[in-house]
């Protein structure tokens, strides 16, 4: 491992703990305000007048939507007590590897996805946004030490682009 290896600044770790992760903490929580708003009021009474194969679609969608918001809150809740001195790194650890932050995707083409309420779509594709975001950042802060330096032969250069490309696809 090379001097300059030893020396590297994660800017993964300064960033969960800066107003970036404030921001995703606010866009998250409130994310998952606006949802059981909508599931609760506008989506009911939507859900109940969608033709049959959409109102399946819908159960099936509401029930994944409301997961993962589940899940990425409990990320994001640990992430906060391990910012806030709560709890240590290796209790979050323990407990982040009860969330889920992989899959719940959506398949945009099945039988009646066009017949479901637009804003109940928008809340979905923002969700599966934020989520990739969220497993990102988690890879980004949780990955073991050994990788967090790169092998003297590897092009450090493409490495970046390689991790630029990542969060571009994924928000």
């Amino acid at each position: 491992m090379s001097e300059l290896g030893m020396n590297t600044v994660s800017f993964a770790g300064r960033a969960a703990a800066s107003s970036q992760f404030k921001a995703t903490y606010a866009e998250g929580m409130g994310l998952v305000e606006e949802t059981a708003a909508f599931l609760d009021g506008p989506g009911r009474a939507a859900a109940k007048v969608l033709p049959r194969q959409a109102s399946v679609l819908y159960a099936a969608e509401s029930m994944r939507l409301t997961t993962r918001l589940m899940q990425m809150a409990s990320w994001l809740l640990l992430q906060r007590a391990v910012n806030n001195g709560e709890m240590s790194r290796d209790q979050v650890l323990s407990e982040k590897s009860k969330v889920r932050l992989d899959g719940f995707n959506v398949d945009r083409n099945a039988p009646g996805w066009n017949d479901l309420p637009e804003a109940f779509r928008d809340l979905v594709e923002r969700s599966l946004r934020l989520q990739n975001r969220i497993a990102l950042l988690d890879r980004e802060i949780y990955r073991p030490a050994e990788e967090e330096f790169l092998p003297d032969n590897e092009n450090s250069v493409q490495a970046q682009l390689n991790l630029l490309r990542t969060a571009f696809n994924a928000g």
